[in-house]
């Protein structure tokens, strides 16, 4: 089992910059890969990016450029870095975690971001 919290500032304006941060536990030695979802008002979720326990990232196109992805030291947290913030990165963001192994996807609990123009 692993457990995912995300945290971070939920309110910022456009062209603005936050970061978001996501912690693992449980069994996190089994964790593959770590990501980030975003699902904006009316829409599906959609993955936005994700990095795997080598290091290696990946990006949507929506977001390439402008959103990073680290893991820290410990390898159980997982940050989404925002610039340039637009309005219609409004959306709640779900951070993933991968367990390869056992064909299953762990989801936090979500946390809201609106990007005030």
């Amino acid at each position: 089992q692993v457990q995912l919290v995300e945290s971070g500032v939920v309110l910022v304006q456009a062209v603005g910059s936050l970061r978001l941060s996501c912690v693992a536990s449980g069994s996190i030695f089994a964790i593959n890969v770590m990501g980030w979802y975003l699902q904006a008002p009316g829409k599906q979720r959609e993955l936005i990016e994700t990095i795997t326990s080598g290091g290696r990232t990946n990006y949507a196109d929506s977001v390439k450029g402008r959103f990073t992805i680290t893991r820290g030291d410990a390898k159980n947290m997982v940050y989404i870095q925002m610039n340039s913030l637009k309005s219609e990165d409004t959306a709640v963001y779900y951070c993933t975690a991968a367990v390869v192994v056992v064909n299953y996807n762990y989801w936090g609990k979500g946390t809201q971001v609106t990007v005030s123009s």
